[in-house]
C-alpha cells in the first residue's frame, strides 16, 4: 500500500511535484509542452490559407463555400472553448490536453484523405474543436504555475514560439501544395501533436480543481446552435439580401439563440460565460479590444494569402515566402512586447501595435499588380510587429487582477472573444471582398477592366479592416485599471 501512495504522485503530478522533480525550470518546460500542443493546432488553422485556391478548383466550389472551411473551423474554435474551463475541472488539464491533441490528430489524419468536399469540411470543423479546446490552456497554466512579476515575460516567451507557426506555415504550406497537393497540408501537424503527447505524460500537471462544478449542457447547446445559424445568416446576406426569408430566418435565429444564452447565463450558478467578470472595466474593455483584434487578425490572415495569388498572381510557394518574414520579425516582437508589459501599463504598448497594425492594412489597399515583393513583404511585416506588441499586452492588461479561483474562466472568456470576432471576421471580410468585387465587376468592360475592379475590391476591404482598427484603438484608451 505505502509504495502505491508513492508511485501515485507520478501518475497524477501536481506543479508541486514537478517543481520538486525537475526543479525551478519545470514552468518552462510544461510552457514548452503546452507550447508544441498551440503550434499544432495554429498549424491546421493557419496553413489551409494557401491552400484555399487550390481546393476551390479541386472541389469545384465558389469563394462562398471554400470560405466555411476557415470559418467553420473559427466557429467551432470558438464554441468549444467554452468547454476547457468545465473540462479542466472534470478531468484535469493534463488530460484535457491530450485528449485536444488526440482529437486533432485523428481530424488531421481523416481531413488529408478525404475525397468530398463535405467530410473536409467536417473535419475543419472537428481540428477546429479540438483546437479551441486546446487555446485557453497555455493561459492557465501561465497564471498558476508563474509568479505575478513574470506573467509578461511568460507570455511573451510562449508568443514567441507559437508564432513561429503562422510564420512558417504559409511558407511550408505552399511549398507542399507546390510539391505535392493540399492533402499534405493536413498531415503537417502529426508530428507535433504526437510529440506533445509524449511531452505531457512526462511534464504537465494536472491542475485539477477540487471544485467540479457541473456543465452547462443547455448554455452550450444554445451558443453552438447560435454560431452556425449567424454564419449562415450571414452568407444569405451577402447571396440574397437582407430581406430573404432565409437570411431573416437565421440571423433572427442566431439574435434569438445568443440572447437566450446570455440570459441563461446571468442566473445559473456555474455558467460557461460567468457575466460578473465584464464588471470589470479593464477586462471588458480588454474583451472588446480581443474581439476587434480577432476580427482583423483572422480575417487579414485569411486575405492575405488569397490577395497575394489572385491579384499579384504569385505561385502559393511564394505567397507564403511572402509571409514569412513577418511572421519572423512577430516572433521576435512578442517577447519583447512582453518584457515591456511587465514594466509599462499594457494599454499603452496595446495602442501602439493597433495604431501599427491599422497603418499595415492602410498601406496594403494602396497595392497594386505593379507594387514590388519587398514592398509587399514590408507592409505587411509592419502590420506583424503591430500584433507582436498586441499579444501580450492586451493579454496582461485584460486578466492583470483576476483572482486565481476565476482565471480559469477569464482565461476562456478572454480567448472566446477573440475568437469569435476571428469567426465572424472571416465570414464577413469573405462576404464584403466577394461583395465589393461582384459590385466592381458589374461597371467593368473589358480584361484590363475586370482586373481592376477585383484588385480594387481587395483595396476596398483592406481600408475597412484598417477602420475596424480604428474603433479598437479608441477601446484600448480606456482599458485603465478601475477601482473594484
Amino acid at each position: 500500500m505505502g509504495r502505491l501512495k508513492s508511485i501515485a504522485p507520478s501518475l497524477r503530478p501536481s506543479i508541486e511535484h514537478l517543481r520538486g522533480r525537475h526543479g525551478p525550470r519545470f514552468k518552462w518546460y510544461a510552457l514548452s509542452t503546452v507550447m508544441v500542443g498551440t503550434v499544432a493546432a495554429l498549424l491546421s488553422s493557419t496553413t489551409i490559407n494557401v491552400a484555399i485556391p487550390g481546393l476551390m478548383r479541386a472541389f469545384a466550389v465558389g469563394q462562398e463555400r471554400a470560405q466555411w472551411l476557415s470559418a467553420g473551423f473559427m466557429a467551432a474554435f470558438t464554441v468549444s472553448m467554452l468547454l476547457t474551463h468545465w473540462a479542466v475541472a472534470r478531468y484535469s488539464f493534463r488530460n484535457t490536453y491530450m485528449a485536444a491533441l488526440a482529437l486533432l490528430l485523428a481530424s488531421s489524419v481523416v481531413g488529408g484523405l478525404a475525397g468530398q468536399f463535405e467530410l473536409l469540411l467536417a473535419m475543419r470543423i472537428v481540428q477546429g474543436a479540438a483546437a479551441g479546446l486546446m487555446q485557453p490552456l497555455a493561459g492557465i497554466l501561465i497564471y498558476r504555475a508563474f509568479p505575478p512579476d513574470q506573467l509578461g515575460r511568460a507570455i511573451g516567451i510562449f508568443g514567441f514560439g507559437v508564432v513561429l507557426a503562422p510564420a512558417l506555415g504559409p511558407t511550408l504550406g505552399g511549398m507542399l501544395m507546390d510539391a505535392f497537393s493540399w492533402r499534405a497540408i493536413f498531415f503537417l501537424s502529426l508530428p507535433f501533436c504526437l510529440g506533445g503527447i509524449a511531452l505531457a505524460l512526462r511534464l504537465l500537471p494536472v491542475i485539477q480543481p477540487a471544485e467540479r462544478p457541473p456543465f452547462d449542457w443547455l448554455g452550450f447547446v444554445l451558443i453552438a446552435a447560435a454560431m452556425p445559424c449567424m454564419l449562415n445568416g450571414l452568407v444569405d446576406l451577402h447571396d440574397h439580401g437582407l430581406r430573404h426569408p432565409a437570411t431573416l430566418t437565421f440571423l433572427a435565429l442566431a439574435a434569438m439563440l445568443a440572447a437566450l444564452f446570455l440570459w441563461r447565463q446571468a442566473r445559473i450558478a456555474h455558467p460557461l460565460l460567468d457575466p460578473r467578470l465584464f464588471r470589470r472595466r479593464q477586462f471588458a474593455l480588454g474583451s472588446l479590444v480581443a474581439f476587434t483584434y480577432g476580427m482583423g487578425l483572422f480575417g487579414s490572415t485569411y486575405l492575405l494569402p488569397v490577395f497575394v495569388q489572385n491579384v499579384q498572381q504569385y505561385s502559393p510557394t511564394r505567397a507564403g515566402l511572402l509571409l514569412m518574414p513577418a511572421g519572423l520579425l512577430l516572433a521576435l516582437t512578442i517577447p519583447v512586447a512582453g518584457h515591456l508589459s511587465d514594466r509599462y501599463q499594457p494599454r499603452w504598448i496595446t495602442m501602439g501595435g493597433l495604431a501599427l497594425f491599422g497603418a499595415s492594412l492602410a498601406l496594403l489597399s494602396l497595392a497594386s499588380p505593379a507594387t514590388t515583393f519587398l514592398a509587399l513583404a514590408a507592409w505587411i511585416a509592419l502590420g506583424r510587429v503591430g500584433l507582436g506588441m498586441i499579444m501580450p499586452a492586451l493579454n496582461l492588461g485584460a486578466l492583470k487582477g483576476i483572482e486565481q479561483n476565476r482565471i480559469n474562466q477569464a482565461s476562456s472568456i478572454f480567448n472566446f472573444s477573440r475568437q469569435l470576432g476571428g469567426a465572424i471576421g472571416i465570414s464577413v471580410i469573405g462576404i464584403f471582398l466577394e461583395a465589393r468585387i461582384n459590385s466592381n465587376l458589374a461597371r467593368a468592360a473589358g480584361e484590363s477592366a475586370r482586373q481592376a475592379a477585383v484588385a480594387k475590391g481587395y483595396d476596398e476591404t483592406f481600408v475597412a479592416l484598417a477602420g475596424l482598427f480604428a474603433v479598437a484603438l479608441l477601446a484600448a484608451f480606456f482599458m485603465r485599471p478601475s477601482p473594484r
